[in-house]
């Protein structure tokens, strides 16, 4: 009897043992991601340029390079990357000039404000020439000076119009 329970006990440890170690093996096994689609991949690679080729975005690029890069935005994406991850990895290894979009900071932000103040201006200055123009219409024609002298008092219009009254 007492074989017997040493039996059970040895073969209730070893039960223990097996339990533990097939929990410990078999960690978080978590489902795989589903594989992300072209259209995934091509919202963040239109938002990039080809470090190689410049001034061409990242989705259309025929390269080969750009194919391998479009892949590895497919990768980050299935490994649950986000896109601010994904465009920082190329800014890291390329720089900030495959962003299709300069970062608002630094310099940059002059990129975004010399438009709307160039607009500003111009609608200024364009105001400040109405105003001009129409001060000038408004003031008789004395107050300017004298003028160009009328058709009737040049001699040589006077001229003129009798050399064509003459071919009538």
């Amino acid at each position: 009897m007492i074989d017997e329970w040493i039996r059970m006990k040895r073969t209730f440890w070893v039960l223990i043992l097996l339990l533990a170690l097939g929990a410990a093996g078999s960690g978080s096994a978590s489902a795989q991601q589903p594989t992300p689609s072209d259209d995934q991949v091509n919202a963040i690679a239109r938002q990039l340029f080809c470090p190689v080729c410049q001034n061409t975005p990242l989705d259309v690029c025929p390269t080969a390079a750009c194919q391998q890069w479009r892949e590895l935005i497919r990768q980050l994406l299935a490994e649950g990357k986000s896109e601010t991850y994904i465009k920082q990895y190329f800014v890291d290894n390329y720089g900030a000039r495959v962003l299709s979009e300069p970062p608002r900071s630094g310099f940059n932000w002059l990129i975004y404000a010399l438009p709307a103040a160039a607009f500003l201006v111009g609608a200024f200055l364009l105001f400040q020439a109405y105003r001009t123009w129409r001060r000038m219409q408004a003031a008789p024609a004395e107050a300017s000076g004298p003028g160009p002298a009328s058709p009737a008092q040049d001699e040589y219009v006077s001229r003129l119009e009798a050399e064509l009254r003459k071919r009538k």
